[in-house]
């Protein structure tokens, strides 16, 4: 008897099917999105420059996010504020206007890669004095600490191209939230070959394996080199092998005696280590969220507690963890997810 395994058969049809109706409609719709710019005149930036987008349905800016392009503007840093919510609200557009060199207002089409392709066209990016480029976006919660140390770290001699985590999900790449990219790799021809192909193709899936696994593996041909601050590797080796046998030593058959935080907290130990015995790749800012932060990383990503889409099963004592292991002040997060999360509790 043939069995069919019609989760695989489905992702294949998608691939099969749907990714080139997307990608052909993508080459039919204009690139070009911008609605409207501030300053009119023409904008001028700083040699190290960060373009950041955003997204919400009503236009808002949450009070988490100002404090993070906030953060950037504090290191000499132009910001430039790309939403593709097609209009913001009239109290977010001054507060942004208060922090950034320019606003881009654009349709939401395209995603982030769009958003970013637009800035770089508009504003001739990059330009003679160029020194840096930093892609970042609104999917993660924070910062929980200054950032002055982060970009600190963000110096180009062993790396043209930077990125906070890397991910073997697919195929190697540097995750898409925060990107930073030097001279070398700003004045490279692999930079402006990745640019000039970005469509507004209408597929997430699309979006992801050929733009944000395609701009790491792009930059690699071109000869760039690509390092993460925070390695995959790294994470997994600081896993604290002592607290996580203890963990998997909890008897979990004795029922009503064990806490059921240490419960989530055995499951996800046993997850990371089957992920690392079977080399599995994980997603470092889902999977090995609680390294990441003791190890001084300053975000956690929105959808991992908005609606944590893989499932990750210790992540319901992350406001204890920051508190009182880390003693870090989660209120900026708090503060935002009340404004966005439906149903579950934080």
């Amino acid at each position: 008897m043939i069995r069919i395994d019609l989760r695989k058969w489905v992702h294949n049809l998608k691939w099969w099917i749907v990714m080139p109706v997307a990608r052909f409609a993508g080459g039919f719709r204009d690139r070009r999105q911008i609605v409207s710019v501030w300053p009119e005149a023409p904008v001028q930036l700083a040699a190290k420059i960060v373009l950041f987008m955003h997204y919400d349905r009503n236009g808002f800016v949450r009070p988490q996010m100002l404090s993070y392009i906030r953060g950037l503007a504090e290191s000499g840093r132009s910001i430039v504020f790309i939403t593709n919510a097609g209009k913001l609200t009239a109290g977010s557009l001054a507060q942004v206007q208060t922090i950034c060199a320019a606003v881009i207002i654009r349709r939401n089409i395209g995603y982030d890669f769009g958003a970013w392709r637009d800035a770089i066209e508009r504003l001739e990016l990059p330009r003679a004095g160029t020194e840096e480029i930093i892609l970042a976006n609104d999917s993660v919660l924070g910062p929980l600490q200054p950032l002055g140390g982060l970009l600190q770290r963000l110096t180009y001699n062993e790396a043209d191209v930077l990125g906070l985590t890397e991910s073997w999900q697919m195929k190697y790449h540097l995750q898409s939230y925060f990107l930073a990219f030097g001279p070398a790799a700003l004045r490279s021809d692999a930079f402006g070959k990745f640019w000039r192909q970005v469509r507004p193709v209408p597929a997430k899936s699309f979006i992801i394996k050929h733009y944000e696994v395609g701009i790491t593996q792009t930059m690699l041909k071109g000869g760039l080199r690509c390092l993460a601050l925070w390695p995959y590797d790294t994470l997994v080796s600081q896993i604290d092998k002592r607290e996580l046998e203890e963990l998997i030593a909890i008897d979990l058959t004795e029922a009503g005696s064990v806490d059921p935080v240490l419960v989530t907290r055995k499951l996800q130990a046993l997850r990371i280590r089957d992920a690392t015995a079977r080399r599995i790749a994980m997603n470092p800012t889902a999977d090995l969220w609680r390294q990441l932060l003791l190890a001084g990383f300053p975000f956690i990503k929105r959808e991992l507690l908005r609606n944590n889409p893989t499932e990750v099963q210790d992540v319901g004592d992350w406001v204890d963890f920051v508190r009182g292991k880390l003693g870090l002040n989660p209120d900026i997060i708090l503060h935002d997810l009340r404004y966005m999360m439906k149903d579950n509790a934080p």
